[in-house]
């Protein structure tokens, strides 16, 4: 049966993977494993909070393209950049094809290579044409979108976290929350905001209620082959890891909810 999350455990949440003024009190196991299964909570704040810039801008009367802009722009900026700067130097050590601790190394610098670079442009444009054409079909259909994608992200994050899931470094955010949730945990949280998310969808019409829930699913398993092949490359996951697969899950689930149904 799965606990409700403590108070150190939102913290957490909110302290590790916002830039919101919450102060993390712990930094133990029980308070990671908590702030895991609250990931798609901050999620669903920084969503919210990128719908609401989308929309003020569309109400103000910029175009769907600008508002998509500013919305894909919130994560970012209420997260520090940390997830984009993981997907750039995952992508960096892939692509450059060395043995798993060459590999990390060239994660660990503080430059950008062109894998990373290649990646973060592609990511970002994806994430930007899927929210132009959500606005340009509805209002609502642009704020469902953003909520779901950064959700979908921090889903993805209490998935990668889950017990069997080894981390590839001793020291870091990685190592601290790697293999904290416990399976049945993190298969609970999917199904609830899975199911959350068919019901916001819901209120668009029977097709938006089923392609929001097959968004999320589709984000699951984007992040989850990402995943399988960090662990495989690296023998476990980072930090890095993590920011890649938040961004992977937000990108499918945006591309997913710009398909016609």
């Amino acid at each position: 049966m799965l606990r409700t999350p403590s108070p150190h455990g939102l913290r957490f949440a909110f302290g590790t993977l916002t830039v919101l003024p919450v102060r993390v009190t712990r930094w133990d196991r029980e308070a990671a494993r908590g702030g895991m299964l609250c990931a798609p909570l901050a999620g669903l704040v920084v969503g919210a909070a990128a719908a609401a810039t989308g929309l003020a801008l569309l109400f103000l009367g910029a175009g769907p393209l600008l508002a998509a802009i500013a919305t894909a722009a919130v994560p970012a900026v209420l997260t520090r950049g940390l997830h984009l700067d993981g997907l750039a130097d995952t992508a960096d050590g892939l692509g450059s094809g060395k043995p798993a601790e060459d590999a990390l190394r060239i994660m660990k610098q503080s430059d950008i290579g062109p894998f990373g670079v290649i990646t973060l442009v592609l990511v970002l444009l994806s994430q930007v044409a899927a929210l132009t054409q959500a606005y340009d079909a509805s209002w609502a259909r642009g704020a469902l979108a953003a909520v779901v994608s950064a959700t979908a992200a921090r889903l993805a994050l209490t998935l990668a976290a889950r017990s069997g899931v080894p981390a590839a470094r001793p020291e870091g955010l990685g190592a601290a929350v790697a293999g904290v949730v416990p399976i049945r945990g993190a298969i609970a949280v999917a199904v609830a905001v899975t199911a959350a998310g068919a019901v916001a969808g819901a209120s668009l019409g029977a097709a938006d209620a089923l392609r929001t829930a097959l968004a999320l699913l589709c984000a699951g398993a984007g992040a989850e082959l990402l995943l399988r092949h960090c662990v495989r490359r690296f023998g476990g996951v980072t930090g890095d890891v993590f920011g890649g697969v938040a961004e992977t899950a937000a990108t499918t689930a945006l591309v997913v909810l710009s398909l016609s149904p």
